[in-house]
C-alpha cells in the first residue's frame, strides 16, 4: 500500500484576494458636486485570481486524526521558475524530501511563473493553504534559497505576523525594513565565497537587525560559494530550531 509520508505531489492553488486601489473621481461626479464635497480619490476592492503551481508534502500520520501540523513554506531560486512544477524538485528542500521522508511538517513549495516573488501573492497562498490543510497557524515557518532567500526576507518584512520563524539562505533584503522583524526568530545562512549573491547582502540585514536590538542567528560557511542550501537543509538542527518556536501573538489592547 502506498504510504503518505514519502510522497511529494503536485497541487494547483487558485487564489483570490482583494487589492485596494486608489482611483480618480469620475468626471460626472466632479461636475455635479460642489468643490467642498468632491473627493480626490476613492478606494475600490478588485478581486484578482492568481494561479500558482506548488508541490505538497504531507508527513506520515497526516491523514489520521485532527492533529494540526506545522508548515514550512519553501521558496525556490531563479532556476526553478516556470510552468513545470517538477523543476522545483531540483534543489533545496523539495529535493531533500525525495529521500528524507520523516520530517514532521507539511511542506508547500510554490513555483514562481516568471521569476521573483510577490509578497501579496504568497500571503494569499498562505491563507489558502491554512484553509485547505490541517495546519497549526502558530507554527508556520518560512525559508528559501537565492531568489527564494530574497523572497523570504521580503515576505517576512511585509507580513512578520504570519510566521513563527524564518530561515533565509544566500539572499538579501531591505535593511531599512529589518526593524519590522522584531520578535521574529531569524536564522540566516550564506557562503563566504558566494559569487552570485555577495555575502554582504545577508550581512547588511543582520547588522540592521542587531542595530534594532534583535539577536538573529547567522551561519557562514567559510568555503561555500553560492550553494549554501545543501548543507543547511541537510542539517537536522534547522528543523529542531523551527519547532522550538511558535508565533508570538500581538499583545491585546483595551
Amino acid at each position: 500500500m502506498q504510504t503518505n509520508h514519502a510522497r511529494l505531489s503536485m497541487a494547483i492553488g487558485f487564489l483570490t484576494f482583494a487589492l485596494p486601489l486608489s482611483l480618480p473621481v469620475p468626471a460626472a461626479y466632479s461636475q455635479e458636486k460642489p468643490k467642498s464635497q468632491q473627493a480626490k480619490s476613492f478606494e475600490k476592492e478588485i478581486k484578482i485570481t492568481v494561479k500558482l503551481n506548488y508541490l505538497l508534502f504531507l508527513p506520515d500520520g497526516y491523514e489520521s486524526g485532527d492533529k494540526k501540523w506545522p508548515l514550512i513554506l519553501f521558496l525556490h531560486g531563479a532556476g526553478e521558475s516556470g510552468s513545470d512544477v517538477e523543476r522545483v524538485k531540483a534543489t533545496g528542500l523539495p529535493k531533500l524530501l525525495d529521500t528524507k521522508t520523516d520530517l514532521p511538517f507539511v511542506v508547500v513549495s510554490p513555483q514562481s511563473p516568471r521569476g521573483g516573488w510577490n509578497a501579496d501573492t504568497l500571503n494569499a497562498l498562505l491563507d489558502d493553504v491554512l484553509a485547505r490543510y490541517k495546519i497549526d497557524p502558530d507554527r508556520v515557518y518560512l525559508t528559501g534559497l537565492s531568489m527564494g532567500g530574497f523572497g523570504t526576507w521580503e515576505l517576512a518584512t511585509a507580513h512578520p505576523e504570519r510566521f513563527a520563524a524564518i530561515a533565509p539562505i544566500c539572499g538579501g533584503g531591505t535593511p531599512s525594513r529589518a526593524s519590522r522583524l522584531k520578535g521574529l526568530p531569524v536564522w540566516a545562512f550564506h557562503g563566504a565565497k558566494d559569487n552570485v549573491v555577495p555575502i554582504a547582502r545577508t550581512e547588511a540585514m543582520i547588522k540592521a537587525m542587531k542595530d534594532a536590538g534583535m539577536e538573529p542567528k547567522f551561519t557562514i560557511y567559510p568555503e561555500a560559494t553560492h550553494d549554501s542550501w545543501t548543507e543547511t537543509y541537510n542539517n537536522p538542527e534547522l528543523y529542531k530550531w523551527f519547532l522550538e518556536h511558535t508565533r508570538t501573538k500581538p499583545a491585546e489592547t483595551h
